[in-house]
C-alpha cells in the first residue's frame, strides 16, 4: 500500500520526487547499531541516571537508554535540517521508507503478532480510551472491571459507558493480594459475570499491590462462557518485565504505554488486537496512516473496508522523533532477550521480597510467587505512613514511590538499572526505618 497520497498536496508530491539522497539515507541512519548487552553492567551503562541515588522507581517513567537517546537525537537533527522533506518522505512515501510501518513491524516482532495489528498511541491512558470509546456499546450493556484497577482504566470505562447508556461494575478478585491464588482470582471474576456483561477490563500487573493476574487462565475461562465477553487488558507494568507472547496471551485488546519497562521514548504507547477485534471498533480521532480513510474523504463517502489498527491510530502531527525511536527500544529488548530480562527482574524482586519477609514490622502485599508478581513490590511498615517511608528512603538516597490509590502502599521496583547489592542496601534501609 502506498501512503504517497495521504495528506500530500501536489506541491508535496513534486518536492518528494526531488528528495535529496542524503535524506533517503538519513532514515536508515537513525537506527544505531545496538551496543553489546551481554552483561547487566553493560545494560546499566546505557542509562544516564544520577549515580548519587539508587533508582527503585524506574517503572514510573523511563530514563532513555543510550540507543534510544541516539535515535531520538538523530531523528530530531534530520527533521530540523529539512522538516518538510524528511517528514513527508517518512510518513507519506512508499512503504519501504514509511517509518510508522517500520515501528509497527518492530513492535509486532516482540509481541509475536503482525505489524498491521499494532496501533501506535502516546500512553496507556490514550490506548484504553480509544478502545473503550470505540466499542459498539448499547444501552443495557455492561463493562465489568475490578476494584483494583487504576484511575485511567476506571475513568476510560466510566466515560465510555456514560456516553453509550451502558453501565460499569467493579468486582473484587481477592481478599489479600499477597495470599491470592489463580483459582481465587479466576473464580471470583467468573462469579461476577452477568448475561449483560459484554466486556471485561483488567490490569495485568497492578501498580497498587504488584500482583500479576493470570491473563491466560482468565481468557480461557471467558471463552468457555456461552456468550464470551471481550477482554481488555491494561498491560503497561507487564510489557517489558514479564516473559509473555502478548499476541497469544488471550487478550482481545492489549493496551500499554511503552515509556516504562520497555524504555521507550516518553509519550509513546501501543494497542494490540487481532483483525477481527479491530473491525469492531469505531475510530475517535482522524488517522494519518490509512489510505482508505483519505480516499473515502476525497470521494465524500465513509470507508468501505473493515476497521483496522491504522484507522484507530490517532493522526495529527506529533513528536515524530519520539514515536519513530520507539523501534529502537523494542530492538534493544530483543537484543537483551525477553526471557533473560524477565528472569533478571524476577530474581531481583524475589531477593527483595525474601529479605522483606525477615524484617519485623514490614508487611508485604505483593505475592511471593513469581507467577503472580513481576517488577513491583508493595509493602507497608507498621507505625510509619507510606509517604514517610518514601521520605526516609529518599533521605538515604534511595528513590521509592507510593501507590496512587485510596489505600496507598510504599513501593520498591527493582529493574534492569539495579543490582543485587543495591537491593541489599534497600533492605538495610528498611530494617533501619522499621526499627
Amino acid at each position: 500500500m502506498t501512503r504517497r497520497h495521504l495528506l500530500a498536496a501536489p506541491a508535496a508530491l513534486a518536492a518528494g520526487s526531488l528528495l535529496p539522497e542524503g535524506l533517503l539515507a538519513a532514515v536508515a541512519a537513525q537506527t544505531p547499531t545496538l551496543p553489546d548487552l551481554a552483561d547487566w553492567n553493560a545494560v546499566r551503562a546505557q542509562f544516564a541516571l544520577d549515580p548519587g541515588y539508587l533508582h527503585f522507581a524506574s517503572f514510573f517513567i523511563a530514563s532513555h537508554p543510550a540507543p534510544v537517546r541516539e535515535a531520538l537525537e538523530g531523528y530530531r537533527r534530520a527533521i530540523d535540517a529539512n522538516p518538510f522533506l524528511f517528514v513527508e518522505r517518512a510518513m507519506f512515501e512508499d512503504d519501504a521508507h514509511n517509518l510508522p510501518l517500520q515501528v509497527c513491524a518492530e513492535v509486532a516482532d516482540y509481541l509475536g503478532g503482525r505489524g498491521e495489528d499494532v496501533c501506535l498511541t502516546r500512553s496507556t491512558t490514550e490506548g484504553l480510551a480509544l478502545v473503550y470509546h470505540g466499542l459498539p456499546l448499547q444501552r443495557g450493556d455492561e463493562i465489568l472491571t475490578t476494584v483494583h484497577d487504576h484511575y485511567s482504566h476506571h475513568e476510560s470505562i466510566r466515560l465510555a459507558t456514560a456516553r453509550a447508556g451502558a453501565s460499569m461494575r467493579k468486582a473484587t478478585l481477592f481478599k489479600q493480594a499477597r495470599e491470592a491464588s489463580v483459582d481465587e482470582i479466576v473464580g471470583n471474576l467468573e462469579a461476577a459475570i452477568r448475561p449483560q456483561t459484554k466486556v471485561v477490563g483488567v490490569t495485568w500487573v497492578h501498580s497498587s499491590t504488584g500482583i500479576r493476574l493470570p491473563i491466560r487462565e482468565i481468557s480461557a475461562m471467558l471463552r468457555n462462557l456461552p456468550q464470551a465477553p471481550l477482554l481488555v487488558v491494561d498491560g503497561v507494568h507487564g510489557l517489558g518485565a514479564a516473559d509473555e507472547t502478548i499476541a497469544r496471551m488471550g487478550a482481545d485488546y492489549f493496551c500499554a504505554g511503552t515509556h516504562k519497562w520497555m524504555f521507550g521514548p516518553r509519550g509513546t504507547g501501543i494497542v494490540w488486537a487481532n483483525a477481527a477485534n479491530w473491525a469492531r471498533l469505531q475510530p475517535l480521532v482522524p488517522n494519518f496512516t490509512e489510505l482508505e480513510s483519505y480516499t473515502a474523504w476525497t470521494e465524500d463517502r465513509a470507508p468501505n473496508s473493515p476497521g483496522n489498527a491504522a484507522r484507530m491510530s490517532p493522526g495529527g502531527f506529533h513528536a515524530f522523533e519520539h514515536q519513530w525511536a520507539l523501534a529502537t527500544a523494542f530492538r534493544m529488548h530483543r537484543g537483551m532477550g525477553r526471557v533473560r530480562v524477565a528472569s533478571r527482574i524476577a530474581a531481583l524482586n524475589t531477593q527483595l521480597k525474601t529479605g522483606m519477609a525477615t524484617l519485623p514490622k514490614v508487611r508485604l502485599h505483593t505475592p511471593q510467587s513469581e507467577a503472580l508478581s513481576a517488577g513491583l513490590v508493595a509493602f507497608e511498615i507498621e507505625g510509619v505512613a507510606p509517604t514517610d517511608v518514601v521520605k526516609q528512603l529518599l533521605a538515604r538516597r534511595i528513590i521509592a514511590s507510593t501507590s496512587p490509590y485510596a489505600v496507598s502502599y510504599a513501593r520498591l521496583a527493582p529493574s534492569l538499572v539495579n543490582t543485587p547489592e543495591e537491593v541489599d542496601e534497600a533492605l538495610r534501609a528498611l530494617r533501619s526505618i522499621a526499627g
